[in-house]
């Protein structure tokens, strides 16, 4: 995990129901570790093979609960994580549920795996909070 130092998100509000449109509309969605009391907005930043990178917008309940449009929320420091997953046949006792269709996703092998060239994955991500912000900012108007 990477964690980023150099934004201005952290610290920033929105409303719940506002922040989760929005976002989905560049590609971040609800991580599903969510709670009445926090959460994490979710993008993929780099996909190849098994491996994804993801920048996660981790953010605090400030204002209501989650399950609430108008619930507001503020932003924590943003990170960087690397999952990999199994491309192969899942083996285990769940398989049968993935061969049906019931389970939509492999459990990763590793939620934290290692990211190579770190300072380039820490300024992409820089970058992208920067682009989230400045997107974030042209809807408003």
């Amino acid at each position: 995990m990477l964690i980023l130092n150099e934004t201005e998100i952290e610290g920033k509000q929105m409303y719940f129901g506002e922040a989760k449109r929005d976002f989905k509309k560049m590609g971040l969605v609800i991580g599903d570790s969510w709670d009445y009391h926090k959460g994490v907005f979710d993008g993929v930043m780099h996909k190849e093979g098994g491996e994804t990178i993801y920048i996660r917008l981790p953010f605090r309940v400030v204002e209501g609960e989650l399950d609430r449009q108008d619930a507001l929320i503020e932003f924590q420091k943003p990170f960087i994580v690397k999952h990999v997953v199994n491309l192969g046949l899942d083996t285990d006792e769940n398989a049968l549920l993935t061969v049906t269709g019931l389970s939509q996703f492999q459990k990763p092998l590793d939620t934290d795996g290692y990211i190579h060239d770190k300072s380039k994955w820490v300024e992409f991500g820089e970058e992208t909070i920067g682009d989230i912000l400045n997107r974030l900012e042209k809807m408003k108007k």
